[in-house]
């Protein structure tokens, strides 16, 4: 029997967590990024990653800041690869990079949207914004 990855195990704990932007405490608050550094910080055992310095547009602009962040702390994949416990990051409105999240079984997503906290949802309608796609470090290897 295969038993899900701890990265997702992690990322469970995290629902219901509050939408606090810039934040990354479990059950106090956390935005998209936040989750994403929550859950690298159980994983590894250190703290949350310091996220970049964002501008208030930083949505806007072309730069691929998630993208970016993310290839700092883990491991680039195939979008096609993308299994549960893997992270993606989501194009809004088709043109820029602006949301992340952690898939889940069963067609899932676990990620933290403004207004309501972190929940698990269909991935279905998420699933066309997906570029770029990236694995926690296997730190049981280690």
């Amino acid at each position: 029997m295969c038993s899900d990855p701890a990265a997702l195990v992690y990322a469970r704990a995290w629902i219901g967590t509050p939408y606090i932007l810039g934040a990354a405490v479990r059950g106090a608050g956390c935005d998209c990024v936040g989750l994403v550094r929550g859950v690298w910080s159980d994983l590894t055992g250190k703290p949350a990653p310091t996220p970049p310095p964002w501008r208030a547009d930083w949505a806007n602009s072309s730069a691929r800041l998630l993208v970016d962040a993310a290839r700092r702390y883990l491991e680039p994949i195939d979008i096609d690869a993308a299994k549960p416990g893997d992270v993606v990051v989501l194009r809004v409105h088709d043109t820029r990079e602006a949301h992340c999240g952690i898939l889940e079984n069963d067609g899932q997503f676990i990620h933290a949207m403004e207004g309501v906290g972190v929940v698990c949802v269909p991935f279905d309608a998420y699933r066309p914004g997906v570029s770029y796609a990236a694995r926690f470090p296997d730190v049981a290897a280690g």
